[in-house]
């Protein structure tokens, strides 16, 4: 009888986790997305390269999320969250360099 009540708070964890996690990614990605559409295009650029920083240290959380991860589950979600983030971080350093070229004096 015991055993029959723990298995189902246990059940009813994992089911609450699973949950919440949908729901942090999902509002994280709603509010991710209004934010960086709300940013001027002449302030993109500075505050692309300000958020490389953010993104590596989501890529280093997200790598130690995917080693344990006790799901399949939460295995893909920090699967999905490292390879944003190094999108993020490659692209925030390739505008970031060409940014920085367009200040340089032209060699004749």
């Amino acid at each position: 009888m015991i055993a029959l009540v723990l298995a189902d708070a246990a059940a009813d964890a994992t089911a609450q986790n699973v949950f919440l996690t949908i729901f942090v990614f999902v509002i994280a990605s709603l509010l991710g997305f209004e934010l960086i559409n709300k940013v001027p295009p002449t302030l993109h650029t500075p505050l692309m390269s300000g958020s490389n920083a953010i993104s590596g240290i989501t890529v280093v959380g997200a790598i130690i999320c995917a080693e344990s991860g006790e799901s399949w589950f939460a295995q893909t979600l920090a699967f999905l969250a490292i390879v944003f983030a190094m999108i993020n971080v490659v692209g925030g350093y390739m505008v970031t360099d060409r940014m920085l070229a367009s200040f340089k004096k032209k060699e004749k």
